[in-house]
């Protein structure tokens, strides 16, 4: 059997174990031995082939298995969790918003929670809010509706 044979068959059992594991890793030697396979068939020393595949495998690293991620697992939106899932959301003054003397209490979702305003203003109990930020464990809350609009 020839060498280049060998470069063949290990390119392809790389392939194949790369099915069976995710992040296109052994893909990229896979490649390189396809790629050696070329010199060891124009029978080059074996320095060469060995020169060959870690080139063809840095270089399928660095561009191949880029584009094959992109191609194969885009960037899925970022779905909020724990707390960030609260911003956007609409709660209910319990007890006077007062930035100035650190008071103020919101109800969302079942859940009491401290809060301050945003721009500072006080906020009445009973005033519908929506959350925009997270400071800590307070959350940074707008009146929803300003004075009769």
């Amino acid at each position: 059997m020839a060498l280049w044979h060998i470069w063949i068959i290990l390119g392809i059992i790389l392939f194949i174990v790369e099915i069976f594991t995710p992040g296109f890793l052994l893909a990229t030697f896979g490649i390189g031995c396809l790629i050696a396979a070329i010199p060891a068939a124009l029978e080059l020393h074996f320095l060469w082939q060995i020169l060959t595949f870690s080139v063809a495998t840095f270089l399928s690293f660095l561009v191949v298995r880029p584009l094959y991620l992109k191609l194969i697992f885009p960037k899925q939106q970022q779905i909020p969790t724990n707390v960030d899932a609260l911003i956007g959301k609409e709660g209910v003054v319990i007890q006077p918003i007062d930035n100035l003397q650190n008071q103020g209490r919101v109800k969302v979702g079942g859940e009491d929670w401290k809060a301050l305003s945003k721009s500072g203003e006080a906020l009445a109990q009973n005033t519908v809010v929506k959350i925009v930020a997270i400071d800590g464990v307070k959350l940074i809350v707008e009146p929803l509706q300003k004075n009769g609009q």
